[in-house]
Parts: C-alpha cells; sequence; structure tokens
C-alpha cells in the first residue's frame, strides 16, 4: 500500500473522530440542560480585570444548587457548585478592553464572594437577573441579604 493512501487514512480517520467529539459535546450539552433552566456562565478565579483565567460553560438550577460545567469537557460532572446563601454578588461592571474578548458578547462581569473561589462570574443581563432572583427567593432566616 502506498504512503499517501495512509496518509489518506489517517486524515479521514482524524476527521471522523473530531466530528464524533463535537457531536458528543452538542449531546453532553443537551443533556446536561435538560429539563431545567440553564445559562452560558463564564467563570474566572482571579480577581484582576483582564482576559486571562476566564472559562467559558454552563450553568444549570438544580434547587438550591447552581451547577457549573466547563463547555469544553466531555464529564458529566459540574466543576463547580454554588450553593444559594453562600454566594455573595458584590459588584457588576462591563468586560474592560480585551477582556469583552474573552467572554460571550453582551455579558456583564458580576465581583462574587464564595467557597468555591470563583471570583468572577460573566452572565446576560437576563441571566443575572435570573440568577439575583434566585439569589433574593431563599427561603426565610437563610440570609437573603447577600445580595448587594
Amino acid at each position: 500500500m502506498p504512503w499517501w493512501l495512509w496518509l489518506v487514512d489517517f486524515l479521514a480517520f482524524v476527521v471522523i473522530m473530531t466530528a464524533l467529539a463535537l457531536v458528543a459535546l452538542v449531546f453532553r450539552r443537551r443533556y446536561i440542560a435538560r429539563g431545567t433552566a440553564s445559562f452560558d456562565l463564564s467563570i474566572n478565579r482571579r480577581a484582576e480585570h483582564g482576559p486571562q483565567g476566564w472559562t467559558l460553560g454552563l450553568a444549570v438550577y438544580r434547587g438550591e444548587v447552581v451547577e457549573w460545567y466547563r463547555t469544553f469537557s466531555f464529564t458529566l460532572r459540574p466543576k463547580y457548585r454554588f450553593v444559594r446563601g453562600e454566594v455573595m454578588v458584590e459588584g457588576r461592571r462591563l468586560p474592560d478592553g480585551p477582556e469583552a474578548h474573552a467572554v460571550h458578547a453582551g455579558h456583564l462581569v458580576v465581583t462574587t464572594r464564595n467557597p468555591s473561589g470563583v471570583q468572577q462570574l460573566a452572565l446576560s443581563p437576563d441571566s443575572l437577573t435570573g440568577l439575583l432572583s434566585w439569589l433574593e427567593a431563599s427561603p426565610p432566616g437563610r440570609g437573603v441579604n447577600t445580595v448587594v
């Protein structure tokens, strides 16, 4: 068999595996978000403004918890869990300069304090309204004044 046929076979294999990986990512996202409220949420463990450290993801409301999944991952387990009553929103702002290219277009950056160590969240204004409502809607006696 000539060497170029090996090369064609190898390239076909790479294309097929890439397509299967992309299909798996799409089905994973649909599986995670099925039957519940979900939204695009980027996170950053750094407190500084800038494009470094941002990770794209999907957040899903699950009762008293918001679970966060990386966009480009095959795992079905959340990377972070934000428990209602443990998350404090301290401020919001528009992305600065190159930071705007690291998050989804039109998203706001929210500064937070929580046990997971995530310092900043980036989400759409509508998703921010939903998140703040979810945080404020905690049962009586559970620290409803944690939203600034």
